[in-house]
């Protein structure tokens, strides 16, 4: 490897790491002087945030007409999202769940998802549906403003100084802004010196452009969420970290397809490839965080460590696929038993989950020493 690819990678990890602790510092403060939850803070601010170099990467290949990479980068940084981000924050600091997302969030990234996988049936995402996805970011956007001005209403009790409240504001929300913009700024800077080095080498060594946009790109450009995320579950910001993935991978699809549909000339098209395997398992990972939030309200290191499996088993579904490897035919009929028997899994979580929210079996708690 160079030595220009080595001091890019280090740089942009310490800017990573850097920008992280500046985002994550930033956004719970303004969110607390705002009187607005961490998780609003988490879905909108730094999911946008942190998204921002997706959204730089597809728009600059959709014009170039590099649609495999564009596609890829989208839906292999939201299989990345969630098996590897959640999975690894899990392990590092068990998550737990508001209860928002189980009502509106997670549903909602299920829909998305369900929806762009419907929208490439014809193995094409036109200017329409693009412009499209793009008004509905803003309709989702706007929602969760309106539920943070809620909260900020609740958050101002009555026997509050709502003058010197509002007052003392502006001067603290502006700096905790300065803040917050400082670590996106680092976090971008940080992924972008990561990914050029790493896709310099790939190309290198010859890997396709489909490839590179499941693996490297989504991976590189995932980073500031990967930083975000672990640092917001260490410093006990668990909002942040949860609400960062979800709103991402909505972000990711709306916002960031979205745009590079529009740019396009004549759209984007969808390698078959994708359509078949990539974009449902995206699909599946998204539908799989819904009966694990509600069953449990966390997401414990075991689970974690599961997710965690999952994107090593997906990486190497994808290197041995590339490569073109005689083991993929085996590699295949192992994830025929496996996937089912995820799904049975889910539906026994989904199942326990109902009985103990509807008093169906008593739920063991503290106070009665179960």
């Amino acid at each position: 490897m160079p030595a220009t690819d080595i001091l890019l990678f280090l740089t942009g990890l310490a800017f990573l790491i850097g920008g992280a602790e500046l985002l994550v510092r930033g956004a719970s403060k303004l969110a607390e002087n705002l009187g607005i939850s961490p998780l609003i803070i988490g879905l909108t601010v730094v999911a946008f945030g942190t998204g921002s170099p997706e959204l730089a990467v597809a728009a600059r290949a959709a014009i170039a007409g590099q649609a495999d990479i564009a596609i890829g980068n989208v839906v292999g940084s939201n299989i990345f999202n969630t098996l590897f981000i959640l999975g690894v924050s899990a392990v590092v600091v068990p998550l737990l769940v508001h209860d928002q997302l189980v009502r509106l969030d997670v549903p909602i990234m299920v829909i998305v998802s369900c929806t762009l996988f419907m929208l490439s049936m014809d193995l094409r995402i036109g200017k329409l549906e693009g412009a499209l996805m793009i008004a509905a970011m803003f309709a989702y956007t706007g929602l969760l403003v309106k539920l943070g001005r809620k909260q900020h209403a609740r958050a101002v009790a009555p026997g509050r100084d709502r003058a010197a409240m509002l007052a003392a504001a502006p001067r603290s929300w502006l700096a905790y802004t300065l803040i917050v913009l400082a670590g996106l700024a680092l976090l971008v800077l940080g992924a972008n010196s990561l990914v050029r080095s790493a896709t310099a080498i790939a190309q290198r060594l010859g890997v396709s452009e489909l490839v590179i946009g499941l693996t490297i790109i989504a991976a590189g450009t995932s980073l500031p969420e990967v930083a975000t995320s672990i640092v917001a579950g260490l410093r006990g910001e668990r909002d942040i970290a949860v609400g960062n993935v979800v709103g991402s991978n909505v972000y990711n699809i709306l916002a960031v397809l979205g745009t590079a549909s529009v740019l396009a000339p004549g759209g984007l098209v969808v390698a078959t490839s994708v359509y078949r395997f990539d974009m449902p398992l995206m699909v599946v990972v998204a539908i799989a965080c819904l009966p694990i939030f509600l069953a449990r309200g966390r997401l414990s290191r075991w689970e974690g460590a599961i997710f965690l499996l999952y994107w090593t088993a997906y990486m190497a579904y994808l290197v041995l696929r590339a490569a073109e490897h005689d083991a993929l035919t085996q590699f295949r009929a192992v994830m025929v038993y496996v996937i089912p028997l995820t799904i049975i899994t889910l539906i026994v979580l989904v199942v326990h989950a109902l009985r103990r929210r509807y008093g169906i079996e008593p739920v063991a708690t503290e106070e009665t020493g179960a």
